[in-house]
């Protein structure tokens, strides 16, 4: 590997500097605020009710995929139960296990967050097609090289496709 110049930063410094400015744009937290005002609860909040509309889980399960410990997805699940956005129904083959279903009400928060979350930010709408398709390219190489988690990521495959953009 060949040394840095001061006009050319090595490899790891060039790929900090793109960490840190893609987790400021996608961590931007205006676009979390949007979501937690638009559902009247917290982002976390909307986080699980997103995650449940996306398919049932026990407890267990959703405790695992949101990284928190099962006392507090009681907690969470217990606050969207009270505002009839999700309900609990045994387990279909475990007596001692409940599976979370959310509502219709529950689904149509989630859609609104999801929406909010999936708009892109007006800087990124303002890049020209050839720059948008460069980043698309790059972020699927690099989500491809590091295993790729896409569970709450706007760019996850199931999101809409660039080429299906309205026009500007």
């Amino acid at each position: 590997m060949g040394r840095a110049t001061q006009d050319e930063p090595d490899a790891n410094t060039a790929a900090a500097q793109a960490w840190t400015l893609l987790c400021d744009l996608v961590l931007d937290n205006v676009r979390r605020r949007q979501v937690a005002e638009a559902l009247g609860m917290s982002f976390g909040r909307s986080r699980a009710l997103r995650r449940l509309a996306q398919r049932a889980m026990t407890m267990g399960e959703l405790a695992m995929a949101l990284e928190m410990d099962a006392p507090y997805a009681t907690v969470v699940v217990d606050d969207l139960e009270a505002q009839g956005l999700v309900r609990r129904q045994p387990h279909p083959s475990d007596r001692r296990a409940k599976v979370v279903h959310t509502t219709a009400k529950g689904k149509q928060l989630a859609r609104r967050a999801d929406a909010i979350l999936a708009t892109p930010p007006a800087a990124l709408i303002s890049l020209g097609a050839n720059d948008l398709d460069t980043l698309v390219r790059i972020l699927r190489e690099v989500g491809s090289r590091s295993g790729g988690h896409h569970g709450d990521d706007p760019g996850r495959p199931d999101a809409p496709s660039l080429r299906n953009r309205a026009p500007r």
